[in-house]
């Protein structure tokens, strides 16, 4: 009679059988990575890519970009609302200063000057008038109290000649009292006549201000328009290239709107970008790379932008050759920013051996083999890499890509 049997032995059955699958497997991993080492325990030597260890500098740089601008670039923009009349240059060709680029056509701006003169001059002769009116009011005025004047003379006579006859037994004293009273009230006109006068004097000397302000302002308006007549003939102000120029003949342009555009390419500079993530490490002054092809070109930071664009910071490079032939407007350059320098280092040749962590193994070669050593890495930039210890001046080191040897503690290097 066949027993039933226990959920412990099924269980210990199945869990023996587990630990058999995971061992094997586990070996089976073991004998792979352990075949892959010896078959990959040797390489030749046009496989690789080495350079010897040196004694040098090197700089710790930040990526960023450029673009090759000139130094200086003139926009000259239009003075008035006018349209094309004619273009003289194009783009591309050389020009002197006083030489003429394009002609604008201003007929309808020296029409509005003409009769901006107009009004000036009416103005002038409106000032002219009112002075003469004001003078004849003042005049006028001036006459009355003189006569007002010759009057107070005449009454206080009169006061005199009551009182004398008076004590003469010839009058009386209501005589007296009418002429003393007929004295003041001429007294009291005279006066205030006289602040009349005063009065007339000052508001006489506002008018003829208020005009000659108003007059003036006219004139700076005209001369500003005649300003703006003489800047329609589009000239160069200095010898240079024109970079652009607007040839569009009959359109109309307005007040500000670009003309052209005159660049000195004898002299350039490098406008730079870069991610706001190395803020912190940019500011003036500091050192610059700047790569053309195989050509370094060297400068500092002069200039940074205080507002980020889409998370780029904007920046300017003067360059120490700013004259350099390599140099083409609009070009596109890579810039390293310098932030840190050491000398007389170890340095070797950047590749892709060195993978970016302070600690790290490199093979270097010694009597055919490549033997796995570690080092600890310093800075590192485009073209060099500092390694602090493990190696030593003269050393030659594999800068090629050996992740494949990772576990191969040395390598044969055939020819």
């Amino acid at each position: 009679m066949d027993k039933e049997i226990t959920l412990e032995v099924t269980a210990a059955k199945r869990k023996k059988s587990a630990v058999v699958i995971i061992s094997s497997i586990a070996v089976l991993v073991l004998a792979v990575m352990l075949l892959r080492g010896y078959i990959k325990s040797t390489i030749t030597r046009a496989e690789i890519t080495t350079a010897k260890v040196e004694i040098g500098n090197i700089e710790n740089t930040i990526n960023a970009t450029g673009e090759v601008l000139p130094e200086f670039e003139e926009i000259i923009t239009s003075p008035i609302n006018a349209s094309i009349k004619s273009a003289l240059m194009d783009a591309g060709n050389k020009v002197k200063a006083g030489q003429s680029i394009l002609t604008l056509d201003k007929s309808a701006t020296q029409t509005d000057f003409e009769k901006q003169k107009f009004q000036l001059e009416t103005k002038r002769t409106e000032i002219s008038k009112l002075k003469l009116d004001l003078n004849k009011s003042f005049y006028d005025i001036q006459s009355n109290n003189d006569i007002k004047q010759l009057h107070i003379s005449n009454l206080a006579d009169a006061v005199e000649n009551a009182k004398r006859l008076y004590k003469a037994g010839g009058g009386t004293r209501e005589n007296i009292e009418q002429a003393e009273l007929n004295l003041k009230v001429a007294q009291l006109e005279k006066k205030q006549l006289e602040n009349e006068i005063k009065s007339k004097q000052q508001t006489m000397q506002l008018e003829i201000k208020e005009a000659e302000i108003a007059a003036d302002i006219q004139q700076n308006d005209l001369k500003e328009l005649q300003r703006k007549l003489d800047l329609a003939n589009v000239v160069a102000t200095r010898a240079g290239v024109i970079t652009y120029v607007n040839k569009n003949i009959g359109a109309n342009i307005h007040e500000g709107e670009t003309l052209a555009r005159i660049a000195d390419l004898g002299s350039f500079r490098i406008q730079g970008s870069i991610s706001d993530n190395s803020a912190d490490q940019l500011h003036s002054g500091l050192p610059v790379i700047v790569r053309i092809n195989d050509a370094q070109l060297r400068g500092h930071v002069s200039n940074i932008s205080p507002s980020v664009q889409n998370s780029i910071i904007s920046f300017d490079v003067q360059l120490d050759d700013r004259a350099s032939k390599l140099l083409r407007p609009n070009m596109k350059v890579d810039v390293f920013l310098v932030t840190a320098t050491h000398n007389k280092i170890m340095r070797v040749s950047n590749g892709p051996a060195f993978k970016g962590p302070s600690v790290q193994d490199i093979f270097v070669l010694n009597n055919g083999k490549a033997e796995r050593r570690t080092v600890h890495i310093g800075l590192t930039n485009f073209d060099y890499v500092e390694i602090r210890d493990g190696v030593k001046p003269g050393d030659v080191v594999i800068t090629s890509d050996m992740s494949e040897y990772k576990n191969s503690k040395e390598v044969t290097v055939k020819n």
